[in-house]
């Protein structure tokens, strides 16, 4: 039988898009997405943290911050899973046929760090997802041909350039083809276009280069402190393996790696018998860098995420070989997996009536992750509510602020709270607590002598605001408890208190 796989494409993509969209409006936005919000208020070369593009994206799809809500602010990730679906199938389609194409792009909706941590929420592996695939299609045209047009090495440089520009760990698409290129491609050392290239994307990340320069590279300064252990600590190289486990969906993950095995021992080759050593050299060596990190350092599972893209191609091309199904049996389970870790997700941020954390209460709900995701807008409008009666009665000054320590909370108290009530956040403490906050504290008002605050603290991420903010107000006290409450339970606590006559200005510029 024949199918139509464009077709077929095209209903993916339409029932993913749906569903996600659906999740996005349902569900509220993480600790790191309420944060890159923080950088679409104020619009950079480079942030503390990471390159720009992740905050030109939200002000892109905010509409310049005009229309602001979950659904719009992760519709950039939305848009590019979709695209980059495409842009996979035909990477697939050129390598080995639209079944390739169609199986990889299954596997590609069906991986959660792919579908789900860069194809709905709004981090800066979003963008740079579209930019990192489109590169390797690229690569595979370069590799393919039996001619080469040394011109398309102007455009591999300017996608690179760009991915750079959304995660500075994309400069492994260099490094990746580099090695191919010394293995397969000498010839290709000859091409001026291959250092026009190079030179294309040292260019795309001037603006990186330039505003580090500006903060004494405080960015790789921050980095390098997180990767600077020398010490062997396996512990963190299982969390690291079983974490990849995670985000790759474990169907995904044991079907990548029964795949490279096979294709090790078959020797069967794609369109052209260097399109596996390509693979290989996209893939093998930067996840075995993450992993030697891991060895010594913590690490993140989503580090190596983009690493196991070209394996996907292994995957589907085994899997054509052994089924022409439209949709094989190993993929449905994914599938399955997929959408009951989804399911069972949903339901816990929305209704549990527990936490996942601590159970004590002086840190009631530290540990749960739902809570990163649900009861930030019900306490932001209760806490307007609070905000109008104190001033009524006279216990806050009009003048009022918001104080924080950290960049959590701050990113929620931020995108929620202060969106609601109107009230700014300041930002107090160490550069390495307060992240971009550093820099919004620079374009407004700060506290002055007499002016009144808040502290918000959630029991899940305890404080002492007394021992934190002591000494520049008069007087710090305790207002309210506004618990959260799911489904008639009480999930976490947030603990206002009032810091009333600032008596010392404290320094908010931390760089």
């Amino acid at each position: 039988m024949v199918f139509n796989y464009k077709k077929l494409l095209f209903l993916l993509i339409l029932i993913t898009t749906i569903i996600k969209l659906t999740i996005a409006g349902v569900i509220e936005l993480s600790n790191d997405e309420v944060y890159y919000w923080t950088y679409a208020l104020k619009l950079d070369w480079n942030y503390f943290d990471h390159p720009p593009m992740v905050g030109w994206l939200i002000r892109l799809t905010t509409v310049n911050l005009l229309w602001v809500n979950e659904i719009f602010m992760r519709l950039g990730a939305i848009i590019g899973c979709a695209v980059t679906s495409i842009v996979i199938f035909n990477i697939g389609k050129l390598i080995d046929g639209e079944k390739t194409g169609w199986y990889a792009a299954i596997i590609y909706n069906t991986s959660i760090y792919t579908s789900i941590i860069t194809g709905l929420l709004i981090l800066p592996d979003a963008p740079q997802m579209l930019f990192w695939v489109y590169a390797l299609y690229i690569m595979c045209q370069l590799v393919i041909q039996t001619k080469t047009n040394p011109n398309k090495l102007l455009l591999l440089g300017l996608i690179i350039g760009l991915a750079i520009l959304c995660k500075i760990h994309a400069l492994y698409l260099w490094v990746g083809f580099g090695i191919f290129v010394l293995l397969t491609r000498k010839q290709w050392l000859r091409y001026w276009q291959l250092y026009a290239a190079i030179g294309i994307t040292i260019i795309c990340i001037i603006p990186i280069i330039y505003w580090n320069m500006h903060y004494d590279f405080i960015t790789y300064r921050f980095h390098s402190e997180r990767v600077a252990h020398t010490t062997i600590q396996w512990g963190m190289f299982g969390r690291e393996i079983i974490g990849e486990i995670a985000y790759q969906n474990p169907i995904i993950f044991i079907l990548v790696i029964s795949a490279l095995v096979y294709f090790l021992k078959k020797k069967i080759y794609f369109a052209s018998k260097d399109i596996f050593i390509w693979i290989i050299c996209m893939s093998i060596p930067m996840i075995l860098l993450f992993w030697g990190i891991s060895v010594f350092n913590p690490t993140l599972p989503h580090w190596t995420g983009p690493a196991y893209i070209p394996l996907f191609f292994l995957v589907a091309k085994r899997l054509g070989i052994k089924t022409n199904k439209i949709y094989p049996v190993t993929l449905k389970i994914a599938t399955g997996v997929l959408g009951i870790a989804l399911l069972v997700s949903i339901l816990l941020i929305k209704l549990a009536p527990f936490n996942l954390g601590s159970k004590t209460n002086n840190n009631f709900g530290e540990g749960c992750p739902t809570l990163d995701l649900s009861g930030w807008k019900d306490f932001s409008y209760t806490f307007n509510q609070l905000v109008k009666e104190d001033r009524l009665a006279g216990k806050i000054k009009s003048n009022t602020y918001i104080i924080i320590n950290n960049w959590f909370p701050g990113g929620h108290l931020e995108f929620y709270t202060s969106r609601i009530s109107g009230l700014p956040v300041i930002g107090i403490g160490a550069l390495n607590n307060l992240h971009q906050f550093a820099w919004l504290n620079q374009q407004r008002k700060t506290l002055q002598l007499g002016d009144d605050a808040y502290s918000i603290v959630p029991s899940n991420l305890p404080l002492n605001p007394i021992e934190v903010y002591g000494k520049y107000f008069e007087l710090i006290q305790y207002s309210i408890d506004i618990p959260q409450i799911r489904n008639g339970k009480i999930v976490r606590i947030f603990k206002v208190y009032r810091l009333k006559n600032c008596i010392e200005i404290p320094l908010t510029k931390a760089f």
